[in-house]
C-alpha cells in the first residue's frame, strides 16, 4: 500500500482492543496498528478503566498510521457505545474514570423509570436498561448533586468516549456527538434526531449539559493533529455499514466480545417485540438509516476458558444437555439480568471439550433464534459472518445448519475499522465487501432437532417468574 493510494485513517475505539488502519483506494484495509484497551476493573456492579490511558493508547496507534498515511488526512472513527465518561472543561482531565456500557449502577434509575419504559420505547427504540448512558448518569447526579452543580455551571463536561476524543482532539472547541451514539443514550428521540424534552425530563437531566448532535458523516472537522475527522459512528454501526449493502435481504452477525445480529430495517416493517430499533448512521445530507437489533452479551468472556477451537460440527448436539452462554444476562429481545450462563443439568463431571461444545451450541441457537425472527419480519436471503469468533469453523457450520438462509463468511475481519474509514472516504456501504459462501458439512439433522427442543427448554426458561 503506497501512500499516495490511502483514501482514508480508521480508529476504531473498542472495549478490550484500539485499533487504527489505512484504507486505500481499493477499499482495502491495511496497516493495522492495534494495542490492548486499559483494564477495566469490576467490582459491586462497577465497570471502569482510565480514560486518560485510553485516550493515549488511542493517540499511540493513530500515530503508527500516520506515519504511513502520506498526504491522507481523512478520519474516520468509530466507538464503543454508552461508556463515557465526566471531565474538566479547563484542565482537560478526567474527573471520572471510562464508565463501561457494562457497568450496572444505572439499575436503581431503571426501576423507578420502569412504568415510563413504553414511552421511552417510542421515542428511543430502545428498552430501559441500565446498559445505556442516560440511567447511570440520572443515578451518578443523583448521589452527587455536586456533579449536577459543576456540569450545569459548565466547569465539568460528560460524554461518551467519541465526545471526549473529539473535544480533547480539538483543543475544546467542540463538543459533538454523532445521531448513531446519541441514539444509544436513551435520550435522543429517533424520530427527529434530536435530543428529547420528554426523556431529559424523566432522566432529570439538563439540556445544556448535553454535547450537540452532528449527521455521522461528511464532518469536516479539523483536529489539532491535522487530521480532518469526517466520519464518527458507533462500532456496530460501522461494522454494518461495511458488511451490507443498500439492500435489507442481508443481516450480519458479528461475533467478537458480544454477538450483535442486525438487518437494515425495511420500510413499511417495524421491529420485532424487544428487539432493538437501532439508528445505524445519518449520512451527510442527514437522511437516516434504520436497522434491527438482537445482542448475546458477553459471549466471548463464556468461551474463554474452554477449548473451543478443538470442537467440530459432529462433536454437537450429542446429548440433551441445554444451555445458555451469555453470563451478564441474556440480551435483545429479552434482557433478563437473571437467566445468564446457564446448563438445564450439571455439567461438572464433564470434559471441558464436552461443555465447549454445549456453549457453542447456546450461541448457535440464540443467532438462530434471532434470524428467525427477522426472516418473519420481512424474508432475509443471506446472513454475513464478521468478527472475531466468525473463525471458529464450528460455529460457522452451526449457524448454517440452523438459519433460515444462505450463510458467509466475510474475509476482512476488522469490519468496524472497515466502516469507518469506507463512511469517511465517501465510498459505498460494503465496498469491496469479500465473502465466503459456507457449505454444510456433516448435513445431518442432529443439530437442528436440538435447536428444536433448545427452543422448547428456552420458552419454558422464560416463563418462570424473575
Amino acid at each position: 500500500m503506497t501512500t499516495s493510494n490511502i483514501s482514508a485513517i480508521a480508529l476504531d475505539l473498542g472495549t478490550t482492543s484500539i485499533k487504527a488502519g489505512l484504507l486505500n483506494r481499493n477499499g482495502t484495509l491495511g496497516h493495522i496498528a492495534a494495542l490492548a484497551a486499559p483494564k477495566i476493573t469490576a467490582a459491586d456492579g462497577r465497570y471502569e478503566s482510565d480514560a486518560l490511558a485510553y485516550a493515549e493508547a488511542a493517540e499511540q496507534v493513530l500515530g503508527e498510521c500516520l506515519d504511513r498515511a502520506g498526504d491522507c488526512q481523512t478520519l474516520g472513527l468509530c466507538s464503543q457505545r454508552s461508556s463515557f465518561l465526566i471531565w474538566e472543561r479547563a484542565s482537560g482531565q478526567p474527573v471520572t474514570p471510562l464508565i463501561s456500557w457494562q457497568d450496572n449502577r444505572g439499575a436503581a434509575s431503571c426501576d423507578a423509570l420502569r412504568a415510563h419504559e413504553p414511552l421511552i420505547r417510542d421515542l428511543t427504540g430502545l428498552p430501559l436498561t441500565p446498559y445505556y448512558f442516560a440511567p447511570k448518569l440520572r443515578g451518578m447526579l443523583r448521589d452527587d448533586p455536586q456533579l449536577l452543580d459543576k456540569l450545569e455551571g459548565g466547569e465539568w463536561l460528560a460524554g461518551t468516549l467519541d465526545t471526549f476524543l473529539i473535544w480533547r482532539w480539538t483543543g475544546g472547541k467542540h463538543f459533538m456527538t454523532d445521531a448513531s451514539m446519541a441514539a444509544r443514550t436513551l435520550l435522543m428521540d429517533i424520530h427527529r434526531q434530536q435530543w428529547s424534552p420528554q426523556l431529559r425530563e424523566l432522566f432529570n437531566i439538563p439540556s445544556g449539559i448535553l454535547p450537540e448532535i452532528k449527521p455521522s458523516a461528511g464532518l469536516q472537522l479539523q483536529l489539532d493533529t491535522d487530521l480532518i475527522l469526517q466520519a464518527s459512528v458507533g462500532d456496530q454501526s460501522a461494522a454494518l455499514f461495511a458488511s451490507l449493502g443498500a439492500d435489507c435481504a442481508g443481516a450480519l452477525v458479528n461475533l467478537g466480545t458480544g454477538c450483535f445480529v442486525v438487518r437494515y430495517l425495511p420500510d413499511g416493517k417495524s421491529a420485532p417485540d424487544g428487539y432493538l430499533h437501532t439508528m445505524v448512521y445519518q449520512d451527510s445530507t442527514r437522511q437516516t438509516h434504520l436497522a434491527i437489533e438482537g445482542t448475546l452479551n458477553s459471549i466471548a468472556a463464556a468461551l474463554a476458558p474452554y477449548p473451543v477451537g478443538a470442537c467440530r460440527i459432529e462433536d454437537l448436539a450429542a446429548d440433551d444437555i441445554f444451555c445458555l452462554a451469555e453470563p451478564s444476562g441474556i440480551g435483545a429481545p429479552y434482557f433478563r439480568s437473571d437467566l445468564g450462563l446457564r446448563f438445564s443439568q450439571p455439567v461438572e463431571h464433564l470434559p471441558q471439550q464436552r461443555i465447549a461444545c454445549l456453549l457453542l451450541e447456546a450461541v448457535i441457537f440464540r443467532v438462530a433464534r434471532i434470524l428467525e425472527d427477522f426472516h418473519r419480519t420481512a424474508p432475509l436471503e443471506r446472513v454475513y459472518l464478521a468478527g472475531g469468533l466468525s473463525g471458529l469453523a464450528c460455529l460457522q457450520q452451526g449457524i448454517t445448519q440452523c438459519a433460515p438462509c444462505a450463510v458467509y463468511r466475510l474475509s476482512q475481519n476488522e469490519s468496524s475499522l472497515q466502516g469507518a474509514a469506507l463512511l469517511a472516504a465517501g465510498m459505498a456501504p460494503a465496498f469491496h465487501r469479500e465473502a465466503e459462501k459456507i457449505s454444510a458439512a456433516h448435513d445431518t439433522q442432529a443439530l437442528p432437532e436440538k435447536y428444536r427442543r433448545w427452543k422448547e427448554w428456552f420458552d419454558a426458561l422464560l416463563e418462570q417468574p424473575r
